[in-house]
C-alpha cells in the first residue's frame, strides 16, 4: 500500500509540474520580454557585436607600432672555392657558410604616422559601438511595431466576432418576425448574406492576426509556428514632451549622430597620417651575425659581430605623393562634415513628421472614441425600432456597419498612435520609453 502510495504521489507531482510547466509556457508575452528575446537572438545585433570586437583588435594592433620588432634569419651558401670572404659573405678556408642573424627595432619618431593610427583605430571602436547601438534602437522599434501589429490584429478580431454577433442576433429576431409574417422572406435572406459577410472578414482577420504572429516569431528567431499571446498594452498615454524638446533630445542622443562626428575626427586623423610622410622616421636598431662552417652556428670557423644606433629614413623625392596623399584625405574631411550636417537636417525632419504622425493619430484617439459612443447608442435604439417595426432591416444593418466602423477606426488610430510614438522614441534615440 505504501509504495502505491508513493507512486501515486510521484505521478501526481508530475502531472501537477507538467501543467505548471504548461501554464508558464502560456503565460502572456509582454513587450518587455519580447524585446529581451529579441536582443539576445538577433544575428544583425551578434554581427555588429563582432564588429566591436574586430575594431578592438585593429585598435591593439596599433599599439604594437609602438613597440619594437624583434627579426631573425637564417641562410646557407656554398662557395665554388674556399675564399677569405669574412662578414660580408664566406669564412676563410671553407666552402659551407651558414649565417645566422638577429634584428631589434625601436622606433623612436614616426612624424606622428604611429600615434595618428593608434587614434583613428580607438575612433574606429567608438564607431563600431556606436553601430552597435543604433542596431539595438532599430530593433526594439521593430518588436515595437511587430507587437503593436498583433494588438492591432487582435482588435480587429474583436471587432469582426462581435459584428458576427450581431448579426447573428438579427437573423434571429428577422427570422421570429418572418414566422409571424411581419417582415418578406426578402429580409431573411438580406440578414442571412450580411452574416455571412461578417463570418468572411472575421476569417480574415483571423488570418491577420496569425500572420502578424509569425511576422513576429520570425522577428524573435523563434519557430514560426510557436503558440503564444501578448499582454494588451494598447492604451492612450500622452507623450509629454513638445516638439522642440523632442528634438533636443534627438540631435543629443541619436548614436547616429555621435558615429558621424567621429567619422570626422577619423577623416582628420587620416590626414594626420598622411602628413607624416613629410617627415624623417627614427629608430634605434641593434643587430647581431654570426657565420660559421657549421649549421649550428658553432664550428672550428666563426666569425660574428654585433651593431647597434639610430636610423633615419627620408623620403628626398615621391613627385607630389605625400601632397596630393594629404590632399585627398582633406576632401575626406569635408564629404565626413556636410554628411554630419545632412544627416542633422535628416533627423530633425524625421522626428517632425513622427510627432505630426503622433498628433494626428492622438486626435483620432479622441474622436473615435466619442463616436463609438454615439455608434452604440444609434445601433440599440435602430433596434428597438426594428423590434417596434419603426424601422427597418436596412437600418439596423447600417447601424451595425457604422459601429463596426468606428470601432476599427477607433483601434487603428490607438494603434497609429502607439506606433507613431514607439517611432518618435526611436528618433530621439530613445532605447526605452
Amino acid at each position: 500500500m505504501r509504495v502505491k502510495w508513493i507512486s501515486g504521489f510521484i505521478v501526481l507531482a508530475i502531472l501537477s509540474g507538467g501543467s505548471l510547466l504548461a501554464q508558464e509556457a502560456q503565460a502572456p508575452l509582454t513587450l518587455e520580454e519580447s524585446i529581451k528575446i529579441a536582443m539576445e537572438r538577433s544575428l544583425t545585433l551578434h554581427s555588429a557585436a563582432m564588429g566591436v570586437v574586430g575594431s578592438e583588435f585593429g585598435r591593439k594592433n596599433a599599439i604594437t607600432n609602438f613597440l619594437p620588432t624583434w627579426a631573425g634569419q637564417y641562410g646557407y651558401n656554398k662557395y665554388s672555392r674556399p675564399a677569405i670572404v669574412g662578414l660580408s659573405g664566406g669564412l676563410a678556408g671553407s666552402r659551407d657558410v651558414f649565417n645566422g642573424s638577429t634584428n631589434v627595432q625601436q622606433p623612436i619618431f614616426t612624424g606622428g604616422f604611429n600615434l595618428a593610427t593608434y587614434r583613428s583605430a580607438k575612433i574606429g571602436v567608438d564607431i563600431s559601438k556606436e553601430t552597435l547601438e543604433t542596431a539595438k534602437r532599430d530593433l526594439v522599434l521593430q518588436v515595437k511595431v511587430g507587437y503593436f501589429n498583433i494588438l492591432r490584429a487582435e482588435k480587429f478580431l474583436l471587432v469582426a466576432q462581435q459584428q458576427v454577433k450581431q448579426f447573428e442576433a438579427q437573423l434571429e429576431v428577422t427570422k421570429a418576425f418572418f414566422d409571424v409574417q411581419l417582415v418578406p422572406k426578402n429580409d431573411v435572406l438580406q440578414a442571412e448574406v450580411n452574416l455571412a459577410n461578417a463570418r468572411q472578414s472575421q476569417v480574415t482577420a483571423e488570418n491577420n492576426v496569425a500572420t502578424a504572429k509569425a511576422s513576429f516569431n520570425t522577428l524573435l528567431r523563434r519557430d514560426i509556428n510557436t503558440a503564444f499571446s501578448v499582454v494588451d498594452i494598447l492604451a492612450y498615454n500622452p507623450f509629454p514632451l513638445r516638439f522642440e524638446e523632442s528634438l533636443e533630445e534627438a540631435l543629443r542622443q541619436r548614436p547616429e549622430i555621435k558615429a558621424a562626428q567621429l567619422n570626422i575626427d577619423q577623416a582628420k586623423e587620416s590626414v594626420k597620417i598622411a602628413r607624416s610622410a613629410y617627415f624623417p622616421t627614427i629608430g634605434l636598431t641593434a643587430s647581431y651575425t654570426r657565420l660559421s662552417d657549421q649549421p649550428d652556428l658553432n664550428g672550428d670557423l666563426v666569425t660574428q659581430r654585433w651593431a647597434i644606433g639610430p636610423l633615419a629614413t627620408f623620403t628626398l623625392w615621391n613627385w607630389g605623393s605625400t601632397a596630393y596623399s594629404v590632399g585627398q584625405n582633406k576632401v575626406k574631411v569635408v564629404q565626413a562634415e556636410d554628411s554630419k550636417t545632412q544627416l542633422v537636417e535628416s533627423i530633425t525632419l524625421e522626428v517632425k513628421d513622427d510627432y505630426l504622425n503622433m498628433l494626428v493619430a492622438e486626435k483620432n484617439i479622441g474622436v473615435a472614441e466619442t463616436a463609438i459612443a454615439q455608434a452604440e447608442e444609434n445601433l440599440r435604439m435602430t433596434e428597438e425600432r426594428y423590434k417596434n417595426q419603426l424601422a427597418t432591416q436596412t437600418d439596423v444593418i447600417i447601424a451595425v456597419t457604422l459601429l463596426t466602423q468606428t470601432k476599427t477606426n477607433y483601434y487603428g488610430a490607438l494603434s497609429d498612435f502607439n506606433v507613431a510614438k514607439a517611432q518618435l522614441e526611436r528618433g530621439m534615440g530613445r532605447m526605452y520609453p
